[in-house]
């Protein structure tokens, strides 16, 4: 298994043929979800005694198992938050996965994170941190939101010595993650009354009518930067004021909306975020990197130490390095997940990054404004950062749900109407991609399905639906 023979020299050849081609698709395939039973009988029995051999086994990935997956960069895939990784970063994930070295302290991979501390600066800088400051890449924002809030607690117990439940105040457009983290660290998460997005004002109203009991176990505030459905950013601003003056840990979710630092345009929405303790932002989002790869700064990494650093006899000879990003998160063994990000970054530039991200916020402004022009559609919130939000009037929520659920044997990239306020009339419209090949808004294309209009173009949005009662149920900001 370990030799590189005239076999091992095949199944290499036909792996790198397999991702080349993979990545020179374009479009690549959309594909969508397949039964269990389905897949089995397709697949048949693939793990053996003796194996089925290299050859055999992809194939069987290519014609059963890749096509049983949705592609998250096909232009049409606009369910969830879409993917868009460079080609420049799938290749080096390529060289990171061959060259077989651990990650997760200095003396066993020192240029890699050498490297990948060089992205997590790049990062910082948007965000306003000091030089002092650094980070990890982790799996995901789940991943960077609980150690985030480990690293919060463990601070709040070694300031006040405060070894009781603990206590997290954030929005109701928090992401479920949040949640997570306090049912993880059996905290408890408040979420504090008010619109959808967190202000100063609802946070000190808040706070006020709380008892000292409750008052003396609050250690963290998490503020958002780009809610997962409508895309809001909170009061950075006056959430900081509110940490400063009690002395709170703030914390910034901005998983999905954080690579909008990157653009000029928004920068000022996320001003804050530099007095914050700790943030996230997902570059497997919107910043053009392949799954998985969660960035997490910390304002003082000193406190992630303190709460992270794992000991035991096999460890301490690990800990004479300058940077060991086990000690940053919930985690010891580790791949440079963040070298993927790296190399496109070192590659395009940062220029060519801040480009794209304000391309897809003056795309998702555009497409608003041709929704608002549209005689049969409504906006009814944004557009914020690449999402807008709105409604085909005239049609119930259950016929919105009906052609949702219908429309998904033919439509596997899109989701279902979101809903707004219980409303589940609302379509949520968002894409965080770039086309490889940059187009102009005219080559864009309009796709009917099952009494479905989608339009991948918002150009056509401002044109009659070519049958009667149809709603336009999504739109695809594809730049």
């Amino acid at each position: 298994m370990h030799t590189f023979d005239e076999q091992a020299e095949a199944i290499a050849q036909a792996n790198i043929r397999y991702a080349l081609e993979r990545i020179r698709m374009d479009p690549p395939p959309l594909d969508g979800p397949i039964d269990a039973a389905t897949l089995r009988e397709r697949a048949g029995q693939t793990i053996t005694a003796e194996g089925i051999g290299g050859e055999r086994a992809l194939k069987v990935f290519e014609e059963v198992l890749a096509p049983a997956c949705i592609s998250g960069d096909h232009p049409r895939y606009l369910s969830f938050i879409p993917a868009a990784p460079t080609e420049a970063s799938i290749l080096f994930d390529l060289v990171v996965g061959s060259s077989s070295f651990c990650a997760n302290s200095w003396m066993e991979a020192a240029g890699a994170i050498f490297a990948e501390n060089e992205a997590l600066r790049w990062l910082s800088d948007l965000a306003g941190f000091p030089e002092s400051s650094g980070g990890v890449f982790v799996s995901g924002g789940t991943a960077g939101n609980l150690s985030a809030l480990v690293a919060a607690r463990s601070a709040f117990r070694h300031r006040t010595g405060h070894q009781g439940r603990g206590a997290i105040l954030t929005s109701s457009g928090a992401h479920a993650s949040i949640a997570q983290a306090g049912y993880v660290m059996d905290v408890d998460v408040m979420p504090v009354p008010g619109g959808p997005r967190l202000t100063g004002e609802d946070l000190t109203s808040f706070v006020a009518q709380l008892d000292s009991e409750d008052l003396a176990r609050i250690f963290a505030v998490v503020g958002t930067s780009g809610t997962t459905n409508l895309g809001i950013i909170d009061d950075l601003e006056g959430i900081a004021d509110v940490c400063s003056a009690n002395d709170w840990w703030m914390h910034v979710d901005g998983a999905y909306g954080g690579a909008g630092l990157a653009a000029p345009s928004a920068r000022p929405s996320f001003n804050g975020i530099e007095r914050a303790d700790s943030f996230i932002v997902d570059p497997h989002k919107w910043l053009f990197a392949p799954f998985d790869c969660c960035a997490l700064l910390y304002r003082n990494p000193e406190h992630a130490r303190a709460a992270h650093r794992q000991h035991g006899e096999y460890l301490e000879v690990l800990y004479d390095g300058e940077w060991n990003p086990s000690d940053y998160a919930h985690h010891l063994s580790r791949r440079a997940r963040g070298l993927p990000f790296w190399f496109s970054l070192a590659t395009h530039g940062t220029k060519a990054y801040s480009d794209a991200v304000e391309t897809t916020i003056s795309t998702t402004h555009a497409a608003a404004r041709l929704i608002e022009d549209h005689p049969n559609c409504r906006l009814l919130a944004g557009p914020n950062l690449s999402i807008v939000v709105f409604e085909r009037t005239g049609w119930s929520g259950q016929t919105m749900m009906h052609g949702a659920r219908n429309s998904w044997p033919l439509v596997r990239g899109l989701s279902s109407p979101r809903a707004l306020k219980a409303n589940p009339r609302c379509a949520f419209a968002s894409s965080t991609r770039t086309r490889r090949k940059q187009t102009s808004p005219k080559s864009w294309t309009r796709y009917d399905w099952d009494g479905w209009v989608i339009a991948a173009n918002p150009s056509k949005m401002g044109e009659q639906p070519p049958f009667d009662e149809q709603p336009i149920g999504r739109i695809g900001l594809i730049s």
